[in-house]
């Protein structure tokens, strides 16, 4: 495990120690009640966070941004954060942090352990969230489960190992629809397949076969058009989209690897009922 690794293991668990602690203290002792006094003291302790940029300063922020990092590219929104004098800056379905004159800039993550919360996390969750109704659903392979009342959609290459553990799981999913966008990110051989996937009668069939059984796809005819592959690999550089797999939910939110059987479940329920 690297030490990137493992700073942002430590942020993602702290809430849940912190949480432990908190009941651990409850279980010995009650807190005292917190006086009128203590909590206005407490209110005037809480920083006021970074005051809101016209809309000139965040012209002259974006000039000194484009030319102490030219290879930025154009710059999205610009928001205040928390803390007083610190901007966040939008690149992409990315973001870094700024003081208000773009001579410094930090990247990293802020988290908030008063409310036991990742703001940079939240944040890039909400950029990468997706409307379902925007996908490209025309240019996926489709495959239902029972009823498939619920909606899914997997972004993947066909020699990814992290795609065929989830294709593994998803098998275990029931009442659901899912959208499998081929992306061939991994070399020649993964275009190949692709293709040969997209062109079979039954491509649903081809690739679950590939990706369940390992059973080779018959090469794809060479009048086959694979043109949706390429809108899928440009719509997956538009949505920074770079690794598989990547799944979207109803709802538009976003998550990457080959997560269980049980979260799939989790989130196609909390899906449904947004």
């Amino acid at each position: 495990m690297t030490s990137i690794q493992r700073r942002r293991l430590a942020l993602a668990t702290l809430p849940l120690l912190m949480a432990l602690s908190a009941c651990n203290r409850t279980a010995d002792t009650a807190a005292p009640a917190s006086s009128p006094e203590k909590a206005a003291t407490a209110a005037q302790a809480t920083p006021a966070g970074a005051a809101p940029l016209d809309e000139a300063a965040q012209k002259s922020l974006r000039e000194a941004l484009a030319k102490g990092l030219p290879q930025l590219g154009q710059t999205g929104e610009i928001r205040p954060t928390p803390l007083p004098g610190l901007y966040e800056i939008q690149a992409g379905k990315e973001v870094f942090y700024s003081d208000a004159t773009g001579r410094y800039i930090l990247q990293g993550e802020i988290v908030d352990l008063g409310q036991r919360q990742n703001l940079t996390q939240n944040r890039l969750q909400e950029l990468s969230r997706v409307p379902f109704d925007q996908l490209p659903l025309k240019d996926a392979v489709v495959t239902v489960r029972g009823k498939g009342e619920r909606k899914l959609a997997v972004f993947a290459d066909p020699n990814c190992r992290y795609c065929h553990i989830l294709e593994n799981n998803l098998a275990k999913v029931d009442n659901v629809t899912i959208y499998t966008f081929l992306i061939p990110i991994l070399g020649d051989d993964s275009v190949t397949k692709s293709h040969a996937i997209w062109c079979s009668k039954d491509a649903s069939a081809a690739w679950n076969d590939w990706m369940l059984k390992q059973k080779t796809p018959a090469a794809a005819p060479a009048a086959c058009d694979t043109k949706a592959l390429d809108r899928n690999l440009a719509f997956a550089r538009e949505q920074g989209i770079t690794g598989t797999p990547a799944l979207f939910f109803a709802d538009g939110t976003r998550v990457p690897g080959a997560i269980p059987t049980e979260q799939i479940e989790q989130r196609l329920v909390a899906a449904a009922a947004s």
